[in-house]
């Protein structure tokens, strides 16, 4: 990593261990630094190595008929799909009129079992994880996480240990992430009681697994090292301990939030709206509607910021799915603070003030239910899609999205709506162990 002539000369805002003191977002302001474009600050951003070898993700465009008189069962009975899987993009995007449609970043295809956001909100980290030696990862999640299965295999594939801390109790029968959790990572179960005090069961697990002779960290610690490092690499202010890449013996435990809610998540974000807004892909003069299904929000959050920056005219849709409002919006505030407080020292932050009113239009579930449930008609709804398209969706993620999509597409026919495909489809084998009489009601669909 190159460190840039344009802001050697200034401080990030950070707590310095070397020089002892934080500096604030507001003192950020008063910093005398070189104000950088939208673009010019996210190349400097994305400066770095990443976990994907590659930002590219596949696009379909899914044509949405009516089917009114028909009943193809399921939440999406009067609408019918086709998946057309080499669409016209870039300038020709829009020179055929087929009717009603909207497009889908397949990036379930991203990995067999690291996809969708998972991939994306690791693929800044798991290189700063390697470069800060860190030994152990602890993270958490429900029985069936896809953040927790994508942690555990992403951590093996570079010889790392992780430690998964699921709320519950150890299914009968492991299946689906579950089964990817425990096969690749170190599964231990908790009770949901102790489960609801997440920061203070990390913690307590993270300093159980470091020992007396290790170090519990957290991802604002290493990013904020990883900036300490960008900025004075080639100033004369500090000397480094130690030379970058060196190797520590001792046990360095990370502590990775629920979901990989932190900021340095919202990396893979950037780099996925910067590979999407190319010319010859969805460009950046059209004024896209992106969907997204939530659970921590991050994802989201992380797609307004990027097209905030890079002054896009994309709107972000996120369906709410495990909490309130009131809960999604703080945190949208925590994680545009926490981007601001770590990367103010790229980029002019007056460029984010309109982040500060909200970047996200945060949405409820068509049919709202409690977290995690599904409901009837949701499962014969994703076998619809499958069999029309091709494309896999699971009930309690995806198809929320899927849904969101189909109605704005129906309900505006000249929206330019784009649905992330946010992976999550091995949480249906956990969802079938749960919900028997449902999955058994598909082959009468079927039959029928």
């Amino acid at each position: 990593m190159h460190t840039s002539i344009a802001y050697r000369y200034y401080l990030p805002c950070y707590y310095s261990s070397f020089l002892g003191f934080r500096l604030t977002v507001d003192q950020c302001q008063a910093l005398p630094k070189f104000k950088l474009s939208g673009e010019e600050f996210l190349s400097k951003l994305l400066d770095r190595r990443w976990t994907l070898l590659s930002p590219d993700t596949k696009i379909h465009q899914i044509m949405v008929s009516s089917t009114k008189g028909q009943n193809s069962g399921g939440v999406l009975s009067n609408v019918s799909f086709l998946n057309n899987n080499q669409p016209y993009l870039g300038n020709k995007m829009f020179e055929d009129n087929q009717g009603l449609s909207f497009y889908i970043v397949r990036d379930d295809l991203l990995h067999p079992f690291v996809n969708g956001n998972k991939a994306r909100k690791l693929d800044g980290l798991l290189p700063l994880i390697e470069d800060h030696d860190v030994t152990d990862v602890v993270t958490c999640g429900g029985c069936q996480s896809a953040h927790a299965a994508a942690v555990a295999v992403s951590c093996a594939e570079r010889g790392l240990k992780s430690h998964l801390l699921l709320r519950g109790e150890q299914p009968a029968i492991l299946t689906g992430y579950n089964l990817i959790s425990t096969i690749y990572g170190n599964v231990t179960y908790v009770p949901r009681s102790f489960y609801a005090h997440r920061e203070k069961m990390l913690e307590t697990h993270a300093s159980m697994v470091a020992g007396s002779s290790g170090n519990v960290v957290y991802c604002n610690d290493i990013i904020d090292a990883f900036i300490t490092a960008q900025t004075f690499e080639r100033s004369k202010f500090v000397q480094m301990d130690a030379p970058r890449g060196t190797k520590s013996h001792s046990t360095k435990v990370l502590v990775v939030n629920e979901g990989a809610g932190d900021a340095v998540a919202l990396l893979g974000l950037f780099r996925l709206v910067d590979y999407l807004s190319q010319d010859h892909l969805l460009g950046r003069t059209r004024a896209f509607n992106f969907v997204v299904d939530s659970g921590t929000g991050t994802t989201a959050v992380g797609l307004g910021l990027a097209a905030l920056c890079l002054g896009l005219p994309w709107k972000v849709t996120a369906v709410m799915l495990a909490n309130t409002i009131d809960a999604y919006r703080e945190q949208e505030r925590r994680l545009i603070f926490e981007f601001k407080r770590q990367f103010c020292f790229l980029l002019d932050i007056h460029k984010l003030n309109g982040a500060d009113d909200g970047i996200v239009h945060w949405v409820d579930h068509i049919r709202p239910r409690k977290f995690g449930n599904i409901l009837e008609g949701e499962i014969e709804a994703c076998q619809q899609i499958a069999q029309k398209t091709g494309i896999l969706v699971d009930p309690v993620y995806t198809l929320a999205a899927w849904e969101m999509a189909t109605q704005i597409t129906t309900a505006h026919g000249d929206a330019d709506v784009v649905m992330l495909h946010t992976g999550g489809t091995l949480g249906m084998f956990g969802l079938a162990q749960r919900y028997k009489s449902y999955f058994g009601m598909l082959n009468d669909v079927t039959k029928s």
